[in-house]
């Protein structure tokens, strides 16, 4: 058994997010039909090509659409909108990332659907939410955390702020509370036998991922800044050091006993006490011990490579982290005993690599079943399940509703 398991969803995702928050609850065993439209644009890992041959084995490493069946309808129809109406009654889930107000004008918003089927649980994903003075502004990932106040603590203090990998907003504060509004309102309607509308805004999410760093500024008015803090990189013992081969190492000694131990290792027992103190939090260091500190560190790390630094330090309990290339996280001993590498099996392709699960449950656990469809590959099998006949098909093929 699967934890999701019978948990229809339609996916309505037109770009990562969405497609990646569907992703994770079909990983999780929920049946997943994503529902593309004639000729979207998708951004890079799209399966649309007019070679077969290509399509299927780029929609086969194309992992955001594992465990999905996919139907091409074209909603700005009648026909369309029926098809849409007739799955809904049948949903458990709707997952749609239009910009408001888009899915009210194809006559699928909420409150339609809701009237079809009240136990429908209708989860949106906008940049700046449903309602507010932002919420038709355009937007991506960078707009989004710049807002939340993210972006600008990225980077050292003596340069423009550095623009990390869509991962905050996009994968986080939307796909990721996504998923979880989505399962939180599984559970409640197992409690009220009714949906709900999961509102879920990417800034929303970026926000709240600043929680624990918004504490001192509701406390006291402190503010931190970019580069000036212990976890900005501004003391040395919580950083990154360029190692003999041109490599890099990164170490976090947070804790007065692993930077002891760092300091033992070296042999630099008087360091020992230059260890962290409530100012770190908010402010570079002052004393010019610091800078000192900070140079023999960089000096020090040169001698050995990235992989001798990283045993020597973990054999002597300092925490520390190879810096590594995408290619080398996937030959990672702990990744891969981790199954965060898998192998699905493709009759054509043979054995197909992708990135494994995250989420291990004991008695339920979550699964790759199927690799991703070429857009349509299940139309004609959903549309019979909804009553429609092979004549009827067709006809809707050849009006261009369906594809």
């Amino acid at each position: 058994m699967l934890a999701l398991e019978g948990v229809k969803i339609l996916d309505l995702s037109r770009v990562i997010p969405g497609t990646f928050c569907t992703m994770l609850l079909g990983d999780l065993g929920a049946e997943v039909l994503k529902i593309e439209a004639p000729a979207t644009y998708e951004l890079p890992g799209s399966s649309r090509t007019s070679d077969e041959a290509s399509a299927r084995k780029q929609a086969a490493y194309y992992a955001p659409n594992r465990n999905k069946k996919s139907i091409v309808v074209n909603l700005k129809s009648e026909a369309g909108q029926e098809i849409f109406h007739r799955l809904s009654r049948q949903a458990d889930v709707i997952v749609e990332g239009f910009r408001p107000g888009v899915a009210k004008r194809l006559g699928m918003d909420y409150e339609t659907i809701n009237g079809l089927n009240p136990r429908i649980i209708y989860c949106s994903l906008s940049g700046y939410g449903q309602e507010g003075p932002y919420r038709h502004f355009p937007g991506h990932d960078i707009n989004y955390i710049s807002m939340a106040g993210i972006l600008g603590l990225i980077g050292s203090g003596d340069g423009p702020p550095v623009i990390p990998l869509n991962l905050v907003a996009d994968f986080a504060g939307a796909a990721l509370y996504g998923a979880l509004g989505i399962v939180a309102a599984l559970v409640a309607r197992n409690s009220t036998g009714q949906g709900q509308y999961v509102d879920v805004a990417y800034l929303d999410g970026a926000v709240s991922l600043m929680t624990w760093f918004a504490c001192g500024y509701f406390l006291d008015g402190s503010v931190l800044k970019r580069g000036q803090s212990w976890l900005h990189g501004a003391y040395p013992y919580y950083g990154v050091y360029e190692t003999k081969d041109g490599k890099y190492i990164t170490i976090g000694c947070l804790e007065p006993h692993f930077w002891e131990n760092l300091c033992r290792l070296l042999g630099k027992a008087e360091f020992i006490p230059y260890h962290s103190a409530f100012d770190h939090t908010f402010h570079r260091p002052e004393d010019q011990k610091w800078n000192e500190i900070r140079a023999f560190l960089a000096q020090t790390f040169l001698t050995r490579t990235r992989d001798e630094w990283f045993e020597l330090l973990i054999d002597n309990d300092v925490p520390a982290g190879k810096v590594y290339a995408p290619d080398e996280v996937f030959s990672d001993p702990q990744v891969l005993h981790r199954q965060m590498v898998i192998e699905v099996e493709d009759p054509v392709l043979g054995k197909v690599r992708q990135v494994g699960l995250a989420p291990k449950l004991s008695a339920t656990p979550g699964k790759v079943r199927s690799l991703s469809p070429l857009p349509g590959e299940h139309t004609d099998e959903t549309l019979a399940t909804l009553g429609y006949g092979r004549e009827e098909i067709e006809g809707l093929r050849r009006d261009g509703v369906v594809c």
